[in-house]
């Protein structure tokens, strides 16, 4: 039997990657999110002092990061968005690997697996696929921002469309939370039947 399984979780803004994780650790597996990793990581005042070396006045004045400020700044310039994951996506996958390690499996939740080309340092993959309408319409309610600030960031992910998922789990988010719940429990089945583990 192999030890520290881990299997990720992805999918693009709005395409209910959390849902998904939330009905996983629902059924008594461990889940680890990236975003959770990056919050615990802008408490760190040394890390701040990075972002702002790079971007500019982008913390307040209580030492706290202005992600209206940085979100601004890097979804209008593919530059500065890919500079802003090459200083993120390291720290961020460097601790959320070594929080796997304490698991006999676990799943991680990575929205952007694919850009930083992580989807090989896992055991298996689980791809959450939605319409481009319902995702924006879960964005801008959720996060309470313009149709065009969605599609912006949507545009500055990968398009999933083109990609070759044939070796990985595909759950289409597209019916209701039953509907889901029920393709969830058939993909963590098999992936714990394929691993021997009960």
């Amino acid at each position: 039997m192999q030890n520290n399984i881990k299997i990720a979780v992805t999918g693009g803004i709005g395409s209910g990657k959390s849902t998904v994780c939330q009905i996983i650790k629902n059924l008594g597996y461990p889940v680890i999110s990236c975003d959770k990793i990056y919050k615990t990581i802008l408490q760190d005042t040394e890390f701040l002092q990075k972002l702002a070396a790079k971007f500019g006045n982008v913390i307040i004045k209580d030492g706290k990061l202005d992600k209206t400020k940085l979100s601004s700044i890097v979804f209008s310039d593919e530059g500065k968005l890919k500079k802003l994951n090459e200083i993120t996506h390291p720290e961020i996958m460097k601790e959320l690997f070594a929080q796997a390690t304490k698991f006999e499996i676990c799943f991680c939740e990575v929205p952007l697996l694919f850009e930083g080309e992580y989807e090989k340092n896992f055991d298996g993959v689980i791809v959450v696929l939605r319409s481009l309408e319902e995702r924006i319409s879960s964005v801008t309610q959720r996060d309470n921002l313009s149709t065009e600030a969605v599609k912006n960031r949507i545009k500055s992910q990968i398009n999933y469309d083109i990609l070759n998922l044939a070796q990985y789990y595909v759950i289409h988010n597209d019916e209701n939370l039953s509907d889901l719940r029920d393709k969830i429990y058939e993909v963590v089945k098999d992936i714990t039947n394929k691993n021997e583990l009960y």
